[in-house]
Parts: C-alpha cells; structure tokens; sequence
C-alpha cells in the first residue's frame, strides 16, 4: 500500500512540465520547471524520500473517483463518505506557450458538495530527487521552499462559501521543513492551495482568483480540442489521446516527450526502468501521423521545425555528415548522460532508479524511415521542406546509402550488441522511398541514381536474408528465428501488400507467438536475449499497430474488436503506460506517448477502411500507412 498502481493515476500539465495525482489526492511526480527537471516530488519511486503533496480526508473511511472536466486536462479527485462528498480540482493554467518560463503554477482547488468532510493537506518537497535539503519560510498565507536557488511558494486560497462552522485551521511545520493543514468543510464551500515555481513569498489568493484561473484553464482547453477535425466512432478515446500527447509536448520548441515519467518499471521488481522525459526521433515522427490526422497542424509544424533544426545541426556546415541521435532532450542538446539514483528504492522496490538514458548514443537505423516518412507525410499537406532543410536532408540520405548495411540496436534498445535487424533495414528502405518521391514530385535536385540503386538492394536484402523459410515469416534479424511485432508495419508503409502471401504467413506465425487475445508482445526476450535480466508485459503500441495490420488486411470485425478490447485495458481516465501486465494492469513509464498516439492512428485508419466498407468515400485520412 506504500505504493499506488501505477495506472491509479491522472495527468495535469501546463505545455512545459506534467505532474501526476493519484486516486487518493497524492501529487507523487512532479519535476519543475521542465518535463526533464529533477523532480520535487516523486514518492513514486521512493514512498519515503521522494517527496509528496497530499489532500485526502481523515478520520472516515471513504472511498474514491476521478474524472477529467469534459475535453480539458482539469482533472477532478472526489471523496465519497457517509458524512459528505469532496472534489480536489487538479489543474496547470497555461502561460504563453511560445516562451519557456521559470514560473509554474499548479493550482488544487478543494470543494465540498455535499454535506462535511476534515480534509488534511500535507507538502513534502524533496528537491533535486531527494538529494538537496530545503528551507521552509511559514507565514498565514502559506510557506515558501527554498532550495539552491529553487524556491516554491504554497499559497492559501481563501475559504468561500458558507460561514466557517469551526475555527480558521493554521498552517504548521512538521517533519523536516514540511507543511502540514487541516480543517473541516461544510458543503458549498471553496478553499485550496495555490503551488508557485519561483515564487519568492506566500500570498493569498482570493476565492475569485483561483475561480478565474479554472475558467481560463477549461477555456483554453475547449478552444484547443475544438480544433480537432476528428469525427469517428471513437471519439472519446481518440479526444482524450489527444489532450494527453499535447500534454506531453513541450511547447517552446515543439518537441514531444515519450512519456512524463522516469523509472517506473515494465516488470515490477525488474531492472528495466528507464528516463523516458526525452524526445525520440521515432516516437515524435509517428506523432505527426496523430497530429496531422486530427487536424492539428501547428503542432505537426512545431515538431518539424524541431526536426528540421537536428538534421541541419547533424548535417553541420562542413558537411561532415554522421548518424543522428536517436532521442534529444527537448530543447535539442543531447547530453543524456545515464546515473542511477542509489538512494531510492524504486517503485516497489524497482531498482536500479536511472535518469538519463544512454541508448542516446545507440545506432538506430530505422529513425531515417520514421523521419522521412512524417516528412513526406507534411509535404503533401503543403509543408514544404526549406531549400536548406532539403540540403541537409539529401546528406543525410546519402550518408544513409554508405552506411544502411550495418548492425546496429534496433528500435527497442536492446544492450545485448548490434545485429542485422530486419526492422532497421526496412525502415532504411523507407527513408531513401520517401526521399526519392520527394525529390520527383518537388523536382528538387537529388542523388536519385543512387537512392534508388540503395533502396532496391535494401528490399532484396530483406527478402532474402530477413525471410526465414523454415518458419515462412520475416524475422527480427537475419540470424534468428524470433519474431518481432514492429515488422507490423511493413505493410502500413507500403514495403509488401496486405495480401503478399509472405505478409499473410507472417502475421500467422505472430498471431501464434505474439499476440495474446487483443494484446501483442513486441518479442520474445528469452528467445531472443537483449543483454537485461526479467521479462516484461506485452506493448500496447504493437497491440494498436496489430489492429491497422487487421483493418489493412480487410479483417475489420477482427480489426474492430481487438480496438474495443484495448480500450477495456486502458486506465480508469483512458491512459495508457508502455505496458499490459499479465492482469492487466499498467507497467511501464506513465503515460506513454507512444501507446496514445498508436491509438489515434489506429482508430482514424480502421474508421476509414469501416467507411469504405460502408459505401463511405470520405476524403483519404493523412496518417501513418497512407502516406505509402
């Protein structure tokens, strides 16, 4: 019980850094001011020294709910007991999104709606991951953090309502500088706390204020979701992946995080426990498929110009051209040193706890294709690559053509060595298929000789070495028998036909080996080893490309259940970790981006073969597959 579930979990956040609260009112991860900060609160990872900020009530037995304000990140914690019900309303006003800033308000509102309930609030801040100590300034307003430069102010808001029923409760220092209030509250009124990132004093805010902040929050988030053009059958899911991904995109840069956590563990107990607060070249270029898709074209643009700026940086001006970085922190450096944080334990004794990640400094050959292909993608919509974007890209291209014959990691990160995955030779294929279309429909100059030459010894690579007669399926690398579900999507981007009878062997032989009901394995660890010890859940991001493998094959009433059924392992607010564990719980870095936008794309696709099926013709949807 020292530890909630990991899916036990909601997400608030401002474009800038996320904070997540749990079932019970617990903020137990918070990093400030960016998503790869270290963190001022983070009991998630180490219930005793990670630090928290709690509102729940005490002294009666109640039970728990939570749901976002329709189409918002506002998030609504209640309290149900015998003497009366309670809302904590959880939210991050949103600051001018084209400038980063040092300031950061999360605001927590507490409401009771029926009846009367004591409500304790305790702050816990742990700075820098626990590792530096703070100082605590308490006045009637509130109290102020300090630490090392960092300070965060907690201010009162004022009671509204109805007449207090007992006296005015103090704020008062318990533990080791750490803020401690409780009091009762009768049904109709209003009171809560203000958090302020560098903020240099408490104040208090009045009932009015606090009020505005939630109505230009909610506001703001209407006006956002109401640009999206989607109109299928999913519509509540697809909204709330949405919300999620803009959550996770840091908007003075345009960069999207794989996921607002760092450490949780996709086998609990087990040592693979990542930083995912960083933005990958593959996970960001699928993002465009989502975001094109619903409509969302700026933050399509925002994220191509951030990829634009690391090919131009990684082409360089002596056109000394080498691999890109697979992932970048989300202002464009590339210093993601790995540490491990000994002092923690990790959630539920998941250790070791790292920051950083160094597979940054992996060859990963299969980002070319993922990042190619979002490109050609915004190039039909009418976003055009610059003439200097178009240069350096055709460097990198070529750089490509010396070097696609290579081992290297793989898509998922394996430390057990480099091998010829079949995964990183296809999406080699894409890269220099996407490049070669651009250059013919643009009429821009281009090796075209060579990328085509490149891009044919690609593909009769893979049908002869990436091919296992024996077990009549593609496999993971060309020394293996083992199966891997990101060959899905072979046919999405047009490297073989739905109906190629390799593909349809193929996804026979993973049906049998990977998929478990609606839910898909990426491999198999144990026959495939990849240098960590443990097993792991199966992968929610193959699970949804599993079902535009289905819809693409025309297998729709297959297709159509396997979404439906992965909507029943989503959380109780429709998020998505990594992972599925065996009962169906979440594993895994929370929430992923990976996993919603999967999600966004496989319920636009499967809406648009349906719609076919149906005698529809609507116009071709712009997401991944469709660009093939």
């Amino acid at each position: 019980m020292r530890y909630p579930d990991i899916g036990d979990h909601g997400l608030i956040g401002d474009l800038q850094t996320t904070a997540l609260v749990s079932t019970d009112g617990t903020i137990d991860w918070f990093c400030c001011p960016r998503f790869d900060s270290p963190s001022i609160f983070a009991s998630l990872l180490d219930a005793d020294k990670g630090g928290h900020f709690s509102i729940k009530p005490v002294d009666e037995a109640y039970t728990t709910k939570q749901m976002y304000v329709p189409n918002t990140a506002i998030l609504v914690t209640r309290f149900l007991a015998e003497s009366g019900v309670a809302e904590v309303v959880d939210f991050m006003p949103i600051s001018d999104e084209s400038k980063g800033s040092g300031y950061h308000r999360l605001v927590r509102m507490v409401r009771v709606v029926r009846g009367e309930m004591k409500l304790a609030m305790k702050a816990k801040p742990r700075f820098d991951y626990g590792r530096k100590p703070h100082q605590t300034d308490i006045s009637d307003h509130g109290a102020v953090f300090r630490s090392d430069g960092e300070s965060l102010a907690i201010n009162r808001i004022d009671v509204s309502g109805s007449s207090v029923r007992d006296e005015e409760a103090s704020i008062e220092l318990v533990g080791e500088g750490d803020l401690h209030w409780a009091r009762t509250f009768s049904a109709g009124q209003m009171a809560g706390l203000v958090l302020e990132y560098g903020a240099d004093e408490a104040r208090s805010v009045a009932p009015a204020e606090a009020k505005k902040l939630y109505v230009d929050t909610v506001e703001w988030w209407e006006k956002w979701q109401a640009r999206s053009t989607y109109r299928g059958r999913w519509q509540e899911m697809v909204t709330r992946s949405a919300i999620t991904l803009k959550l996770m995109q840091y908007a003075p840069t345009g960069a999207i995080v794989a996921a607002a956590t760092a450490g949780l563990p996709e086998q609990v107990g087990g040592e693979r426990n990542w930083d995912y607060r960083y933005t990958w070249i593959r996970d960001s270029s699928f993002s465009i498929y989502a975001l094109l898709g619903l409509g969302y074209v700026e933050e399509a643009v925002a994220f191509l110009d951030w990829l634009k700026d690391r090919v131009v940086e990684q082409a360089g001006a002596d056109d000394d051209v080498g691999p890109l970085k697979i992932m970048y922190r989300i202002d464009g450096s590339s210093d993601l040193k790995e540490e491990t944080l000994e002092h923690f334990e990790g959630y539920r004794g998941s250790s070791p706890v790292r920051i950083g990640n160094d597979a940054s400094d992996q060859l990963q050959l299969d980002i070319y294709g993922e990042a190619f292909d979002s490109i050609y993608l915004a190039s039909k919509r009418g976003l055009q690559i610059s003439h200097e974007g178009w240069t350096k890209a055709t460097q990198i291209l070529d750089w490509l053509c010396d070097n696609w014959d290579q081992p290297d990691e793989g898509i998922w990160e394996t430390r057990g060595g480099r091998r010829d995955f079949t995964y990183g030779r296809f999406m080699s294929w894409v890269a220099l298929d996407r490049g070669i279309r651009m250059a013919r429909e643009s009429g821009r100059p281009a090796n075209l000789e060579n990328w085509m030459k490149h891009r044919d010894r690609i593909y009769n690579q893979i049908m002869e070495k990436g091919w296992h007669p024996e077990h009549q399926a593609f496999v993971q690398h060309y020394d293996t028998e083992t199966l891997d579900a990101s060959l899905l999507l072979m046919p999405l981007l047009g490297f073989v036909s739905a109906t190629e009878p390799r593909w349809t062997s193929t996804m026979n032989a993973m049906e049998k080996t990977l998929v478990s009901d609606s839910l898909v394995y990426r491999y198999d660890p144990s026959a495939s080893p990849d240098g960590l010890q443990g097993s792991e859940g199966t992968f929610s991001l193959c699970s949804f490309f599993y079902v535009d493998a289905l819809a693409r094959a025309g297998r729709l009433a297959e297709a159509r259940m396997t979404l439906e059924k992965m909507f029943t392992y989503a959380n109780h607010l429709g998020l998505y970790s990594e992972e599925i564990g065996l009962t169906g719980e979440q594993l895994g870095n929370f929430p992923q981006a990976f996993s919603h936008l999967a999600l966004i794309n496989a319920a636009i696709n499967l809406d648009y073969e349906l719609d076919h099926a149906d005698g529809k013709v609507p116009a071709p949807p712009e997401v991944i597959g469709q660009s093939a």
